[in-house]
């Protein structure tokens, strides 16, 4: 597609990985070699003002292509954005190699790069992209940046105040949903991605990145790929690795689901180390505490986002669980993840529903 059409043109590889999230057998994607393109990427320079300057994609009649430095790579859960579909990467310097954590996030070198492309498919059947995030890892830690496609495809601008986007997309089997899609501004970023007050990456967990991903050498687990590819410095097991849900396959357990939605999609803020410490609301597959879990838990303070509800979580009843009635919500006051959504998540609606319907006991008081 040139570069004066109205959307850019993915890639084969592009095309892969949106489908991998819905077909995973279906397509290859690239094989690490000794070829490594040209990455532009200078840890310790301030940031580029179009994302081409960095090299992590080519531009070659209109149509961007990731570099052969680049790694993709998909998680069992994602986090829900507005049903955006997202192409990730990772880069890392060559000789370069993330440290293993059991249960956190990888420790990555300085000059790692992820990158996430958010885009919608097109009426036309093109994929109309509207914005790449980067984590750059600097010598002082994670900058997040976000760059927002022109309209004509031909290149990423660096917002740091964030943007808009008016997205209709059609979903199949329903009417046509309008989102008014937020680019989150540079500060924004911080808000989902606090760690003990730090900024950090969320996703490249070994129990979300535990899946397998189609390759030109063959079907492989992605941690498996990442140890050959020189891009972790050890790996347990197979059977020593935890692995997420995924929340969106039905023949999977209902609360190991429902824990891996929250956790991708709340867990980040509501932890310990998270923004959302002070609310005792502890959002994670590997929290077991049921009041932590919000089961019977009255709200710190929820002001008018608890509805009028006494609890967080009332076994047996989501109609009155406030942690439904705030997904429910499209009202920034209200609703509940505060970021990265303007529409209310259907499918995880319903199944959170569920996962609370099927709770036994109650919050009666003794």
């Amino acid at each position: 597609m040139p570069a004066t059409a109205k959307q850019p043109a993915l890639s084969l590889t592009f095309v892969c990985l949106a489908l991998l999230l819905l077909l995973p057998w279906q397509c290859a994607t690239t094989d690490f070699g000794p070829e490594r393109g040209e990455v532009r990427y200078d840890p310790s320079a301030p940031a580029a003002p179009l994302l081409s300057s960095y090299g992590f994609f080519s531009n070659l009649n209109g149509e961007w292509t990731p570099n052969d430095a680049l790694i993709p790579y998909a998680l069992v859960s994602p986090l829900f954005t507005d049903y955006a579909e997202k192409s990730r990467y990772v880069y890392i310097p060559e000789g370069e190699q993330a440290k293993y954590h059991d249960e956190e996030v990888f420790d990555f070198p300085t000059g790692t790069a992820l990158i996430k492309t958010f885009w919608y498919p097109s009426e036309d059947g093109s994929e109309r992209w509207i914005e790449t995030r980067l984590l750059l890892k600097r010598a002082a830690g994670w900058e997040a940046l976000p760059y927002i496609w022109r309209e004509d495809g031909s290149d990423a601008e660096l917002k740091v105040a964030g943007g808009r986007s008016k997205v209709s997309l059609q979903r199949m089997g329903q009417s046509s949903l309008d989102i008014d899609y937020v680019i989150p501004n540079k500060n924004q970023c911080k808000g989902c991605h606090s760690f003990d007050g730090r900024l950090e990456s969320i996703g490249p967990k070994t129990r979300n990145l535990n899946r397998d991903l189609e390759y030109r050498s063959g079907r492989r687990n992605q941690l498996d790929y990442w140890l050959e590819a020189g891009l972790l410095d050890r790996l347990p097991p197979p059977e020593s690795r935890a692995a997420l849900a995924d929340y969106l396959n039905e023949q999977e357990p209902l609360h190991d689901r429902a824990m891996a939605y929250l956790e991708i999609n709340c867990g980040h803020c509501h932890r310990p180390e998270g923004p959302a410490n002070t609310s005792g609301l502890y959002l994670s597959t590997l929290e077991e505490r049921p009041a932590q879990l919000g089961i019977c838990k009255s709200p710190v303070a929820a002001g008018k986002g608890s509805g009028g509800f006494k609890y967080d979580i009332v076994p047996g009843v989501p109609d009155s669980s406030i942690l439904l009635y705030r997904m429910l919500h499209d009202d920034p006051g209200v609703r509940m993840p505060e970021l990265g959504r303007s529409v209310v998540h259907a499918e995880g609606v319903q199944l959170i529903s569920d996962w609370i319907a099927a709770m036994e006991g109650s919050c009666a008081q003794p």
